[in-house]
């Protein structure tokens, strides 16, 4: 008999159950079974007797999981994804890598390479509740999956997945931000938000109204974007930047901020 460990993602129903309780029970694989563990899987209790032959690159542990995670959730506010996760308890726990996917839209389904975006430290050993938050920040529209990484300072660790696919939509409405940090010395950055596909022109005037540099023009689709302004090559003093989006028939939008250019 040849029993496979598939990916936490599939087993996440029964890694929870364990996560629940600091108590396992054991697990016995019969005489001539033959384990294979595929890769990100976890296989954990407080004994695991395998009486026959075990592959595969995944993990078989004993013992108490080392964190306990009661919750895992997110909001998403336009461009920015926030996620939370609870710990009940932490057992040797240096903290969780964080963990990112794009969904490939293909018949049979599946995801991009896991990407490492941030590590969080985590609390050691614990016997108290922990709440733990992460932002990620000026996504671009589109889809996102996430996953926790825990590792403890043995180097072992496990996958605590999101479960949920998110989406960031594209704007409703034509928008763009004072630039920031303002005053800039000399960068900064201009967030700005189109609802359409069409053409968007960015430009940089002095304080008499003479156009002093143009810092976008070109065709863009329905999304989110930042502007990066560099000003070490002019003078200090106020400036003022404007947009103006063209949509399909009448949609035109126009707005204009003032920037300071300190250095």
């Amino acid at each position: 008999m040849k029993a496979i460990i598939i990916p936490v993602l599939i087993l996440s129903g029964f890694i929870t159950t364990f996560l629940n309780s600091q108590t396992y029970s054991d697990i016995t694989y019969d005489a001539g079974s033959v384990i294979e563990v595929q890769s990100n899987a976890d296989v954990c209790a407080n004994n695991i007797y395998i009486n026959g032959t075990y592959s595969g690159s995944g993990t078989i542990c004993t013992g108490a999981l080392p964190v306990s995670l009661s919750s895992f959730t997110s909001s998403i506010n336009k461009r920015d994804v926030t996620l939370m996760w609870v710990t009940e308890w932490e057992l040797n726990n240096s903290g969780f890598d964080i963990e990112r996917a794009i969904p490939l839209n293909i018949p049979e389904g599946g995801t991009s390479e896991w990407k490492k975006i941030a590590f969080i430290p985590g609390h050691g050993t614990s016997n108290i509740p922990n709440g733990y938050i992460f932002k990620d920040v000026n996504l671009k529209t589109g889809k996102y999956l996430y996953r926790l990484k825990q590792v403890d300072f043995n180097g072992n660790y496990e996958y605590f997945p999101l479960g949920t696919e998110l989406a960031v939509t594209p704007p409703g409405n034509f928008e763009m931000s004072q630039n920031y940090p303002n005053p800039s010395n000399p960068s900064s950055k201009i967030n700005f938000e189109v609802p359409v596909t069409g053409r968007v022109t960015m430009k940089l005037y002095d304080i008499t109204g003479s156009e002093v540099l143009t810092l976008l023009d070109g065709i863009r689709d329905a999304d989110y974007y930042t502007v990066e302004f560099n000003g070490s090559n002019l003078a200090s003093g106020v400036y003022f930047y404007r947009i103006t989006a063209e949509g399909s028939g009448p949609m035109l939008f126009t707005k204009t901020l003032k920037m300071i250019l300190v250095k």
